[in-house]
């Protein structure tokens, strides 16, 4: 057997299928990668200019001392989810989760919003990290959540700042900031994301059979690694540079997540 004809016959043994993603799902649909300065500033050069890193820009902080360059990363981040169409991998993986009793239930870090852009029920994605497709108070004035459907940023992409009018709580008529656990948060309001990793708990409880497949989830931010890993069941990890795994518990396959998942797709047949 190949790696990816051993992978299909643990997917076709079981009954549900756990996806747990990282920031490695969305690559092969263009999306930047910001691990490490270099691609983020590749991706942000003004930001790049200024000296300001990933973990700098994205935080409540800036959101309080510069509400234009905090709305102009992530107004323009926003911007490119939407405009962007998501791989063809995803669509494949609902046609392979389509043959299993129990179907298949996402756990993400991406804020992207493009399993359900593809077609994944809304019901069936918990993101453990938030959605910027959902805004709430920057103080937090109260737990509430709400889509950000009619905001249309209009970003300076040259100096990374929103030209536009950004969003207001309509609680408190202050500054709102996009529904995402950012570094050093203490305001995150986390009860939609708590909500969605109940019900996949619950469904995990009423699969008999499940399988774990990782696309691109590496190490530097582990929380979807983790996750999977403690399911305690067989894992497929799909990873081109952090793919290893101990062959009792899983397959490795070192390649790209679409690459990854047409291969899978085949041996399926």
């Amino acid at each position: 057997m190949t790696p990816y004809e051993e992978a299909a016959r643990l997917i076709a043994d079981a009954d549900g299928l756990l996806v747990t993603a990282g920031a490695g799902m969305g690559v092969d649909s263009g999306l930047p990668d910001f691990r490490g300065n270099e691609g983020f500033w590749r991706a942000y050069p003004a930001l790049a200019h200024a000296r300001l890193d990933f973990r700098t820009v994205a935080s409540p902080r800036t959101f309080e001392t510069d509400p234009k360059l905090a709305w102009g990363f992530y107004g323009h981040r926003l911007n490119l989810y939407r405009a962007t169409t998501p791989h063809r991998g995803f669509a494949q993986l609902l046609a392979i989760a389509a043959k299993l009793a129990h179907g298949a239930f996402v756990f993400t870090s991406n804020v992207d919003g493009h399993f359900q852009k593809s077609g994944f029920a809304p019901e069936r994605v918990a993101e453990c990290h938030g959605s910027i497709h959902h805004l709430q108070c920057l103080r937090p004035c109260t737990d509430a959540i709400w889509p950000a459907d009619g905001f249309r940023p209009e970003v300076d992409a040259t100096r990374c700042r929103i030209t536009s009018a950004p969003p207001g709580c309509p609680h408190c008529s202050g500054l709102a900031r996009p529904n995402i656990l950012m570094f050093g948060d203490g305001g995150w309001i986390e009860r939609r994301a708590r909500l969605q990793e109940r019900a996949l708990l619950e469904w995990l409880g009423d699969v008999h059979r499940p399988v774990v497949l990782e696309l691109g989830a590496g190490r530097a931010v582990p929380t979807v690694r983790w996750f999977g890993e403690q399911r305690d069941v067989p894992m497929i990890r799909i990873n081109p540079v952090d793919w290893a795994i101990d062959p009792r518990f899983g397959i490795g396959l070192a390649v790209g997540a679409l690459d990854g998942i047409e291969e899978i797709a085949a041996a399926l047949g």
